[in-house]
């Protein structure tokens, strides 16, 4: 395989390549003067949601478990198959586009580690937005900067994380780092967690579990957003 590689490295990416799936197939495998360091699969077209969770559908494999939440903290287990999972990303897509995100626009997925976390990753992928995870309970101060960076439209948080036996509450961390930045996001979606009950700013804040349940009662689902190979997924900052 290396000796592959060595030998004719654009032939070797083409062919991992074509594991993939694409709604359009590049014009050119690699293109070195595109960019400061070139550029793979000049015109290519694809979806990264569609190739994690609908694909896997469609080849027959909607029974399968495709995310495993084990919580000893919250002593608590829970699984998705690809469909439910593919259901829940393309029901919280929904939900982003009717708070007005779009393609292109930036995301900050500011939460604990839960599955949630992981749905909306996939439904920013889904529908072409460019998340940003912030390690969740993040200093104000440095969760500011951050919104400053990538000028994000929105926030995707949770009420609290817990650390061990603490509750750590996050509403106030983000309603300070709000207050702290120059570039302030519009819309927050926040998953009420049974431990700490956050506060919603009217307008701005709305109640993650209420839009999903609404969405899913009038079927409302996103479809996978067309983007470029070369387009950013996601924007994720060292310390």
């Amino acid at each position: 395989v290396y000796a592959a590689w060595q030998k004719d490295p654009e032939n070797f990416w083409a062919e991992a390549a074509r594991e993939i799936s694409w709604y359009k197939p590049w014009d050119k495998v690699f293109d070195p003067y595109g960019g400061e360091y070139g550029r793979w699969f000049v015109g290519a077209e694809c979806n990264t949601a569609y190739n994690c969770l609908d694909r896997h559908v469609k080849q027959g494999r909607g029974n399968q478990k495709a995310l495993i939440y084990d919580s000893p903290v919250t002593n608590t287990v829970r699984s998705y198959t690809y469909a439910e999972l593919t259901d829940e990303v393309a029901t919280l897509g929904a939900v982003l586009q009717d708070l007005g995100i779009k393609k292109g626009d930036r995301v900050i997925v500011y939460m604990p580690m839960m599955a949630e976390a992981a749905i909306a990753m996939l439904a920013c992928a889904r529908i072409g937005a460019i998340h940003s995870v912030v390690f969740g309970g993040f200093a104000a101060s440095e969760l500011a900067t951050r919104f400053d960076d990538c000028t994000p439209v929105a926030v995707l948080t949770a009420s609290c994380g817990i650390e061990t036996a603490r509750v750590i509450p996050y509403k106030p961390l983000l309603d300070k780092a709000i207050e702290l930045a120059a570039h302030k996001p519009t819309t927050c979606l926040v998953l009420q967690r049974p431990m700490e009950t956050a506060s919603l700013v009217a307008g701005r804040d709305h109640d993650w579990a209420a839009l999903v349940a609404s969405a899913k009662e009038r079927g409302r689902k996103a479809g996978c957003v067309t983007v470029a190979a070369t387009d950013p997924l996601y924007i994720l900052y060292t310390s």
